[in-house]
């Protein structure tokens, strides 16, 4: 009887020359297959997904509540005037960065791209405002801190919202799905 090479099976039945094996084979494992490969490389796209749209969105955030604090109290704005016209300058500056960095390699710029995303964008700011309405005047954070506060927890409240449909509707891999 010859030894087992890598290309033979071993022979299923231990002989008398051969005892049982008690611990696992010494032999190379195989390759992952090529599905554990698709799903790292999706959860690294995705994971970048995210670092973009974080780095996107951090400076939207940053736009935002500038322009939030310039409104409300350098110029004595009313605070919801004060955090929708700012959200509305920030969803501005966003489209230019979803589009030319975030989600630059998905569909190219079409009307219907433009209109979803200030479609959508619209209703982030109409949930944005209305978490700032209920942290504002129900939860009593009116000061110059608490407005602060009020305004970063609802951005990123409804940043989650905007991720999703920005990622599913508005940029998508192929121009050719509507």
């Amino acid at each position: 009887m010859s030894t087992p090479t890598l290309h033979e099976a071993p022979s299923a039945a231990p002989t008398a020359a051969s005892p049982a094996p008690s611990a696992p084979s010494a032999l190379p494992a195989a390759p992952a297959p090529p599905g554990g490969r698709l799903t790292l490389a999706r959860l690294r796209r995705l994971f970048l997904e995210v670092v973009k749209f974080g780095v996107v969105g951090g400076s939207g955030v940053a736009v935002n509540l500038v322009v939030f604090n310039l409104l409300l109290h350098g110029m004595s704005s009313g605070p919801m005037t004060a955090t929708v016209l700012a959200s509305c300058v920030a969803m501005g500056t966003n489209y230019l960065g979803f589009r030319f960095f975030a989600y630059r390699d998905r569909a190219s710029r079409t009307k219907r791209q433009i209109a979803l995303f200030f479609a959508f964008s619209g209703i982030g700011v109409a949930m944005e405002s209305l978490l700032f309405y209920g942290a504002y005047h129900g939860a009593g954070m009116s000061g110059p801190l608490g407005s602060n506060i009020a305004k970063a927890l609802s951005i990123v409240l409804a940043s989650a919202f905007r991720f999703l449909v920005y990622r599913t509707w508005v940029f998508q891999h192929d121009a050719r799905r509507h």
